[in-house]
């Protein structure tokens, strides 16, 4: 049918309407998008129990004698229902008393040929489906990561695990994305947040198997093992557990090993760059969405992915047309419902292989493991500790030789019409971030915001030239431009960190490795956005106070220069000096990162 009267906003009782108009005595559906897409999405508008009140009370104001009438169409909805959606009945015993009591209606009418349409009893049991497995941390410590991984093929190894999270990710319901967005985390959603953490230990046993090895060489052939078991992964258009692979291979514990990584053969890491890239998150993740468009048959999308593109329209777009709450907003509703639709249907393409369910027990011992994030690291330190003379070392007590060429260097004098252009910028970024009421001027109470965020500032009465109580873009501009003089344009943020749950991987701004994981495994900037690593933080920048020379540098290989991430030292220092075009470039990217 027609959708441009959904996209221009109607109320529920329009679209049940619309739904009912859908069916024909028979009970054959016209259009079955428009009533699947309904009978899906209506809980994001209304819960299930009113729905099933409407029903009711078109089946109590209908005449029930007319074989035609919208008493008919009703019953082959309820049965639509039913069929396309049983565990709603199942796991809502208000909303299955409500269709008995409907059918029950029918029954004392004497409407037998209606009733008969509404089959409550059939409905499955899907309690069982949605139980979660207790796990015991305390008894399952010490267990062993390679019960498996020393006796399967890649292959082998590739299918049970596509198996294992395949059958985890089938148990997630309508339900639980729903509540996920709706809550912005899994409170109160095992399913979901049992998923999320059998792909974060998928990519945490990857970790500890590498680790495990006590040489060089046998940490590479762990490693090139897992890019075989990535490479199969992908035969089976599993990009998931994919992802979870390349996240645990691509980890800061990981990469920083360059003893084994010189062990890996080329052609192995040239495999393991490719895949690193049909997932990475350029582009909204564009190469992993394109590939996954064209695939056919079994699939499994990176559901990290998804859960980020349902929150991203949950987000841009309200439930609602008006205030009163009374027109659904269609556009979100077909765009949300396009996304969990196909959740839906990947979930019902069963993989094209048997497990042995025996392996797939042992397989769950090995991913119970219950290692933190900074044990891991630790780990790594253990089986490579830094090399202190090297770039790399955040404990280096000398900054590298290309620094000391870098600082040593003439420096051009700086453009004027550049240093007012980024600052301009700048001006315009902190007032987008901080004017809280957009009047175009800073308060006091929201210039205390920016002090937090801003080292080197000074009073209100310093940037409020005219004394009006208000700071304008004209005086904050003034005050910058002076500033990068007197202050050699020595200016940044303060980062303000907290732990953060990501929906997608995200790169560490320190070391450009994935943040794996979903559930609070980063740090974020609360000001300025930047991401990295609990490791990488001290790395990235320290406290003004503490302010000290880190840095990290990129491979050469990805990008002609090196990349150097290190924190701008205080006013009274005076080993380190920086170009104002550099300082300048790092105040517009809000990020330390200065190319050579």
């Amino acid at each position: 049918m027609d959708l441009s009267k959904l996209e221009k906003g109607c109320t529920v009782d329009e679209l049940l309407g619309m739904c009912l108009e859908e069916f024909d005595v028979k009970g054959k559906v016209k259009d079955p998008h428009l009533v699947r897409m309904f009978l899906m999405m209506h809980p994001w508008y209304i819960p299930s129990s009113r729905l099933a009140a409407k029903l009711l009370t078109i089946l109590q104001e209908s005449p029930a004698i007319d074989a035609n009438s919208l008493r008919t169409k009703t019953c082959h909805l309820v049965r639509y229902w039913i069929s396309q959606f049983p565990a709603e009945f199942d796991l809502n015993p208000e909303l299955a008393e409500q269709i008995k009591e409907l059918k029950g209606l029918l029954d004392r009418e004497g409407s037998q040929r209606q009733s008969s349409l509404i089959d409550i009893e059939s409905v499955p049991s899907y309690e069982w489906k949605r139980q979660v497995t207790q796990r015991n941390p305390v008894v399952q410590k010490k267990r062993k990561m390679s019960l498996l991984f020393d006796h399967l093929q890649s292959s082998e190894l590739a299918e049970h695990l596509t198996y294992l999270e395949y059958r985890s990710f089938s148990k997630i319901l309508f339900q639980d994305y729903h509540s996920f967005v709706m809550h912005g985390c899994t409170v109160d959603n095992p399913i979901l947040e049992r998923f999320i953490t059998l792909f974060n230990s998928v990519s945490q046993w990857i970790q500890l198997m590498v680790l495990s090895k006590p040489t060089a060489q046998q940490r590479a052939q762990v490693i090139t093992q897992f890019v075989k078991v990535a490479q199969k992964l992908l035969q089976l258009q599993n990009f998931n557990t994919l992802m979870a692979v390349v996240g645990g291979l691509s980890h800061s514990s990981i990469s920083r090993l360059k003893e084994t990584q010189s062990f890996v053969s080329p052609e192995t890491t040239k495999i393991f760059e490719g895949l690193m890239e049909l997932v990475t998150s350029c582009g909204n993740y564009s190469q992993y969405r394109k590939r996954f468009t064209e695939c056919t048959g079994f699939r499994f999308p990176i559901l990290g992915v998804h859960l980020k593109d349902l929150i991203a329209v949950h987000v841009a777009l309200s439930d609602w047309l008006d205030k009163a709450k009374t027109q659904v907003n269609g556009v979100k509703m077909q765009q949300l419902y396009t996304i969990l639709n196909e959740l839906v249907l990947v979930q019902t393409l069963k993989p094209p292989f048997e497990a042995n369910m025996d392996l797939i027990n042992l397989l769950m011992v090995s991913l119970d493991q219950y290692r933190s994030e900074e044990e891991i690291y630790q780990l790594s330190l253990q089986r490579e500790p830094r090399n202190k003379s090297t770039v790399s070392s955040p404990t280096s007590p000398t900054p590298p030789a290309i620094i000391d060429e870098w600082t040593s260097a003439v420096k051009p004098k700086p453009d004027q019409a550049i240093v007012i252009k980024h600052i301009e910028k700048m001006v315009e970024s902190v007032f987008r971030n901080f004017d809280v009421d957009g009047d175009g001027y800073i308060s006091q109470e929201e210039f205390k915001s920016i002090r937090n965020n801003f080292p080197y500032l000074c009073n209100f009465g310093d940037l409020d030239e005219n004394q009006d109580g208000w700071i304008s873009k004209e005086e904050m501009i003034s005050y910058f431009m002076k500033a990068s003089s007197v202050l050699n344009c020595k200016m940044g943020f303060i980062h303000n960190f907290h732990e953060t749950t990501y929906l997608r991987p995200t790169s560490c701004e320190h070391c450009k490795n994935f943040i794996l994981g979903i559930y609070k495994k980063g740090l974020k900037c609360r000001a300025c956005g930047v991401t990295c690593h609990k490791q990488c933080k001290d790395l990235l920048s320290v406290e003004c106070r503490k302010r000290s020379r880190s840095v990290s540098v990129e491979s050469p290989s990805s990008q002609q220069a090196r990349s150097f991430s290190f924190s701008f030292p205080s006013p009274a220092q005076k080993s380190m000096k920086h170009t104002d075009e550099e300082v300048l470039q790092v105040l517009e990217d809000g990020v330390y990162d200065v190319h050579l």
